[in-house]
């Protein structure tokens, strides 16, 4: 993966603790590979969803990786579905851990993702209020179904919290197409991530089909519209 991506011309890449970096893996080694790869740690995939235990291992782990992100999931529960004190116990937890991070110089960066409490604008926007610390963020990614005005308006909501973007064309719903198809929503949404003055990375996240072959013309589409942004 770290060859594909380097080859592709990526500048940095996200470690996940599902899959390829657990917390109790050899996440220095990861991190010295990635570096000979001539890539950057851009964050960590904690897949911590604000549950009891404290997640302070995630903050070593996202030291060994030498990164400053920990994108992290607001609970398991829908907006609407979620109870007062389901909301107030996710916003404690959250806030307890960017207090341990903040003292490391990381930040927490939730994912704009269904079944959780950061799956709409309003609801992320709520839920940064309600954390209250400098710390804390969130991803971008267009919600599944949404037409590109829809999503640039929910872009436009987020951006002063948004800390990374991941990147792929689902259309209509959850058909991975190449970027291309959705050519009426990213170039715009990289205008508007570009004109904040703020480095903010954007990742990757899906190929068609899975298709790994296809990492190279995807990643060249992708810079060639942050080139048009400069």
């Amino acid at each position: 993966m770290l060859e594909a991506a380097a080859e592709a011309g990526l500048a940095c890449i996200e470690w996940g603790a599902d899959i390829h970096a657990p917390p109790a893996g050899d996440l220095r080694g990861l991190a010295d590979a990635t570096a000979a790869a001539g890539l950057v740690v851009s964050s960590y995939g904690t897949y911590w969803r604000a549950t009891p235990d404290d997640g302070v291992a995630l903050i070593g782990a996202a030291l060994a990786l030498g990164c400053t992100r920990l994108r992290i999931w607001a609970g398991t529960t829908g907006s609407a579905e979620a109870s007062p004190a389901e909301r107030a116990e996710v916003v404690r937890r959250v806030q307890r851990l960017a207090d341990e991070a903040a003292g490391h110089g990381l930040e927490l960066a939730f994912e704009h993702h269904d079944l959780t409490l950061a799956d709409t604008v309003e609801s992320t926007l709520d839920l940064v209020a309600e954390v209250d610390r400098p710390n804390v963020g969130t991803y971008w990614q267009p919600r599944v179904g949404e037409p590109a005005e829809v999503a640039l308006a929910g872009l436009a909501r987020l951006l002063p919290h948004v800390r990374a973007v991941h990147a792929f064309s689902w259309w209509p719903r959850h058909e991975r197409l190449p970027l291309a198809a959705r050519a009426d929503l990213w170039p715009a949404a990289l205008e508007m991530l570009a004109a904040t003055g703020r480095p903010t990375d954007v990742l990757l996240e899906f190929l068609p089909d899975d298709d790994m072959s296809l990492l190279p013309s995807e990643a060249g589409r992708l810079r060639e519209w942050i080139a048009q942004t400069t």
